[in-house]
């Protein structure tokens, strides 16, 4: 009933996403350790029974150090441990060396799949799997490439982006008003940064939550410089709360019979008029239902979108040398 996901960036960002995404659907309780942090740590031996929590530690490399150190000081090593899965390369790095040795259920990472392309492989399924969900209605992308409004969609996407980027608009700002979309877009984000920031291009992806931020950077985005283009994204929430008629004054009337959906979606609504009639450049995604098959639509768009801005670009999307060279220093410094 209890599940902790240890694993940095794209080993984690993607179970965060459909965890918080599909809440609703999911009755476990699940901690992800997406970071260096002792306090999560504490809170967690303080909180939960360990030899009842399942540990999954993902790091395709098997050698992640944020990884590595998180496990290792939980303490929770042990030959033959019936809590532990470990997901990582097959070939000779540390977490299967040390699944082999201590006999630890180990699931072999896809060589082929980057870390924040993998939330649709194993890494992402196997949590989504033990969430209680159906992994199979994540993965639809046989349907979808035989969707012409999909492929449409996403080409003209493509194109537009390229358009942007070519006038030198690299700031990509998402208007989310979901507030269980906010991982997603830390997925998104490190997708589109960490496969596209070479050679001295990129798209910097920023996310922006609703409608907190219309009273803070929303100035900026109406007034200021130009050099942005932006995603208005909301998901059609039911049984959204209602607002108590019997407390609103008559100054207040148009709150009258309505939900906070129902509110926020207005504003989206006011704040692209305001952009279309600024001329400032947006596209708008609408998402009528909350489930895996729409999760997964998301993103495999994305990632395709990715791909493809990469290919135009003249740009790897699939490594990251810069973030390498960080990696080893930092062995270099420890050692």
């Amino acid at each position: 009933q209890t599940i902790v996901l240890i694993g940095m960036g794209g080993s984690i960002l993607g179970s965060e996403a459909i965890k918080f995404f599909l809440e609703k659907k999911i009755k476990k309780q699940i901690y992800f350790f997406d970071n260096l942090d002792t306090k999560k740590i504490l809170y967690l031996k303080k909180r939960e029974k360990i030899n009842k929590v399942l540990f999954i530690i993902i790091s395709k490399s098997g050698n992640t150090v944020e990884t590595i150190s998180n496990f290792f000081s939980l303490r929770i090593i042990k030959k033959k441990s019936k809590n532990l899965i470990i997901i990582s390369e097959k070939k000779d790095n540390l977490l299967s060396n040390l699944a082999k040795q201590l006999e630890i259920y180990h699931v072999e990472h896809n060589p082929n799949i980057g870390g924040r392309y993998s939330v649709l492989s194993e890494v992402g399924m196997l949590p989504a799997e033990l969430m209680d969900l159906d992994s199979s209605k994540f993965k639809q992308l046989n349907n979808l490439i035989k969707n012409k409004n999909y492929l449409n969609s996403l080409v003209n996407n493509v194109d537009q982006i390229l358009y942007f980027a070519k006038r030198k608009k690299f700031n990509s700002i998402i208007i989310n008003y979901d507030e269980k979309s906010s991982n997603l877009f830390n997925w998104y984000q490190q997708l589109v940064a960490e496969s596209l920031g070479k050679k001295g291009l990129g798209i910097l992806p920023i996310v922006s939550n609703m409608p907190k931020d219309n009273h803070s950077v929303m100035q900026l985005y109406l007034d200021g410089f130009k050099n942005n283009f932006f995603t208005f994204f909301y998901v059609k929430e039911k049984n959204s709360l209602k607002i108590n008629n019997n407390q609103i004054l008559q100054m207040q009337s148009y709150l009258k019979n309505k939900d906070i959906d129902h509110i926020i979606y207005a504003q989206k609504q006011a704040t692209e008029n305001v952009f279309k009639n600024k001329k400032i450049p947006f596209r708008s995604f609408e998402i009528l239902k909350r489930d895996e098959k729409t999760l997964g639509e998301l993103f495999t768009f994305f990632i395709l979108e990715t791909i493809l801005l990469g290919r135009a670009l003249k740009i790897n999307p699939f490594d990251q040398p810069a973030v390498e060279l960080i990696k080893t220093e930092t062995k270099k410094i420890l050692n």
